[in-house]
Protein backbone atom coordinates (compact mmCIF):
# COMPACT_ATOMS: atom_id res chain seq x y z
CA UNK A 1 0.00 0.00 0.00
CA UNK A 2 1.48 3.61 -1.34
CA UNK A 3 1.76 6.72 1.28
CA UNK A 4 -1.33 8.94 0.61
CA UNK A 5 -0.90 12.50 0.20
CA UNK A 6 -3.52 14.79 2.42
CA UNK A 7 -5.58 15.31 -0.59
CA UNK A 8 -6.19 11.83 -0.99
CA UNK A 9 -4.27 10.42 -4.17
CA UNK A 10 -1.83 8.02 -3.75
CA UNK A 11 1.94 9.25 -4.05
CA UNK A 12 2.28 8.75 -8.09
CA UNK A 13 -1.01 8.12 -8.83
CA UNK A 14 -3.65 10.93 -10.49
CA UNK A 15 -7.17 10.67 -10.24
CA UNK A 16 -8.81 12.74 -13.41
CA UNK A 17 -11.89 12.41 -11.80
CA UNK A 18 -11.26 13.85 -8.91
CA UNK A 19 -9.44 16.78 -10.19
CA UNK A 20 -11.73 17.77 -12.67
CA UNK A 21 -14.41 18.59 -10.01
CA UNK A 22 -14.81 22.11 -9.54
CA UNK A 23 -16.93 24.85 -7.71
CA UNK A 24 -19.70 24.57 -10.45
CA UNK A 25 -20.38 21.07 -9.83
CA UNK A 26 -21.26 21.68 -5.85
CA UNK A 27 -22.37 25.51 -5.60
CA UNK A 28 -26.24 26.21 -5.09
CA UNK A 29 -27.78 28.13 -7.89
CA UNK A 30 -30.62 28.79 -5.36
CA UNK A 31 -29.96 31.71 -3.36
CA UNK A 32 -31.18 34.35 -1.37
CA UNK A 33 -30.10 37.70 -2.69
CA UNK A 34 -30.17 41.13 -1.10
CA UNK A 35 -29.87 45.11 -2.34
CA UNK A 36 -28.28 47.84 -0.78
CA UNK A 37 -31.72 49.71 -0.14
CA UNK A 38 -33.21 46.72 1.78
CA UNK A 39 -33.94 47.83 5.33
CA UNK A 40 -32.34 45.99 7.81
CA UNK A 41 -35.92 44.55 9.14
CA UNK A 42 -36.43 43.27 5.53
CA UNK A 43 -33.14 41.42 5.64
CA UNK A 44 -33.62 40.23 8.72
CA UNK A 45 -37.03 38.44 8.03
CA UNK A 46 -35.48 36.75 5.08
CA UNK A 47 -32.60 35.51 6.96
CA UNK A 48 -35.11 34.15 9.48
CA UNK A 49 -37.05 32.84 6.84
CA UNK A 50 -34.67 31.25 4.77
CA UNK A 51 -32.59 29.89 7.77
CA UNK A 52 -29.17 31.09 6.31
CA UNK A 53 -26.26 33.31 8.51
CA UNK A 54 -25.92 35.82 5.49
CA UNK A 55 -25.72 36.38 1.42
CA UNK A 56 -24.64 38.64 -0.78
CA UNK A 57 -25.77 42.11 -1.94
CA UNK A 58 -25.78 42.87 -5.46
CA UNK A 59 -26.53 45.96 -7.60
CA UNK A 60 -29.21 45.76 -10.62
CA UNK A 61 -26.68 43.81 -13.30
CA UNK A 62 -26.21 41.40 -10.37
CA UNK A 63 -22.55 42.63 -9.66
CA UNK A 64 -21.80 41.75 -5.95
CA UNK A 65 -20.89 45.18 -4.14
CA UNK A 66 -20.95 43.49 -0.32
CA UNK A 67 -22.62 41.15 1.84
CA UNK A 68 -24.80 41.48 5.07
CA UNK A 69 -24.62 38.65 7.55
CA UNK A 70 -26.58 38.30 10.76
CA UNK A 71 -23.97 39.99 12.62
CA UNK A 72 -24.27 43.22 10.47
CA UNK A 73 -28.17 42.84 11.51
CA UNK A 74 -27.71 42.74 15.21
CA UNK A 75 -24.87 45.79 15.33
CA UNK A 76 -27.72 47.51 13.51
CA UNK A 77 -30.17 46.62 15.82
CA UNK A 78 -28.01 47.56 18.89
CA UNK A 79 -27.22 50.68 18.09
CA UNK A 80 -30.83 51.87 17.12
CA UNK A 81 -31.60 50.83 20.44
CA UNK A 82 -28.78 52.49 21.73
CA UNK A 83 -29.93 55.61 20.13
CA UNK A 84 -33.26 55.26 20.22
CA UNK A 85 -33.30 55.25 16.44
CA UNK A 86 -35.98 54.17 14.40
CA UNK A 87 -35.17 50.80 12.30
CA UNK A 88 -38.04 50.56 9.73
CA UNK A 89 -36.12 53.26 7.63
CA UNK A 90 -32.33 51.97 7.66
CA UNK A 91 -31.04 50.38 4.82
CA UNK A 92 -28.69 47.40 4.77
CA UNK A 93 -25.96 49.54 2.84
CA UNK A 94 -24.70 51.44 6.21
CA UNK A 95 -24.24 48.10 7.19
CA UNK A 96 -23.05 45.35 4.97
CA UNK A 97 -19.18 44.59 4.51
CA UNK A 98 -17.90 46.11 1.38
CA UNK A 99 -14.65 43.92 1.47
CA UNK A 100 -15.97 41.16 -0.42
CA UNK A 101 -13.78 37.82 -1.43
CA UNK A 102 -15.44 35.98 -4.55
CA UNK A 103 -14.43 32.98 -6.39
CA UNK A 104 -14.60 31.62 -10.12
CA UNK A 105 -16.86 28.66 -10.75
CA UNK A 106 -13.70 26.75 -12.52
CA UNK A 107 -11.76 26.55 -8.92
CA UNK A 108 -10.74 22.54 -8.50
CA UNK A 109 -12.76 21.36 -5.14
CA UNK A 110 -9.59 21.04 -3.10
CA UNK A 111 -8.30 24.33 -3.92
CA UNK A 112 -11.35 26.01 -2.89
CA UNK A 113 -11.72 24.16 0.26
CA UNK A 114 -7.98 25.78 0.77
CA UNK A 115 -9.66 28.87 0.05
CA UNK A 116 -12.06 28.40 3.20
CA UNK A 117 -9.16 27.54 5.40
CA UNK A 118 -6.79 30.16 5.10
CA UNK A 119 -10.00 32.77 4.51
CA UNK A 120 -11.83 31.71 7.79
CA UNK A 121 -14.96 32.67 5.18
CA UNK A 122 -18.43 30.01 5.79
CA UNK A 123 -19.21 30.73 2.49
CA UNK A 124 -18.22 32.24 -0.96
CA UNK A 125 -20.92 34.40 -4.01
CA UNK A 126 -19.58 32.49 -7.07
CA UNK A 127 -18.84 35.14 -9.81
CA UNK A 128 -18.51 34.55 -13.68
CA UNK A 129 -18.40 37.76 -15.99
CA UNK A 130 -18.54 39.89 -13.01
CA UNK A 131 -21.81 38.36 -12.07
CA UNK A 132 -23.15 36.04 -9.67
CA UNK A 133 -24.32 32.56 -10.70
CA UNK A 134 -23.86 30.54 -7.32
CA UNK A 135 -22.74 31.09 -3.82
CA UNK A 136 -20.67 28.16 -2.23
CA UNK A 137 -20.72 27.14 1.53
CA UNK A 138 -18.23 25.07 3.49
CA UNK A 139 -21.23 22.58 3.54
CA UNK A 140 -21.44 22.50 0.09
CA UNK A 141 -17.85 21.49 -0.20
CA UNK A 142 -18.37 18.87 2.87
CA UNK A 143 -21.30 17.52 1.02
CA UNK A 144 -19.62 17.25 -2.16
CA UNK A 145 -16.31 15.65 -0.29
CA UNK A 146 -18.48 12.98 1.09
CA UNK A 147 -19.89 11.58 -2.08
CA UNK A 148 -16.37 11.49 -3.38
CA UNK A 149 -15.50 7.61 -1.79
CA UNK A 150 -12.78 5.57 -0.54
CA UNK A 151 -9.25 6.86 -0.05
CA UNK A 152 -8.69 7.22 -3.87
CA UNK A 153 -11.13 10.36 -3.99
CA UNK A 154 -12.71 8.58 -7.22
CA UNK A 155 -16.19 11.10 -7.58
CA UNK A 156 -19.53 8.98 -7.56
CA UNK A 157 -18.24 5.42 -6.69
Amino acid sequence: MGIKSFQGNHVGEVNQKAEKITVRDCMSKNMVLFTKNQSVIEVVEKLIKHRISGGPVVDEHHHVIGVISEGDCIKQISESRYYNMPMEDTTIEKYMSRDVDTISPDINLFDAANLFLKSKRRRFPVVEDKKIIGIVSQKDILRTALMLKGSSWKYGV
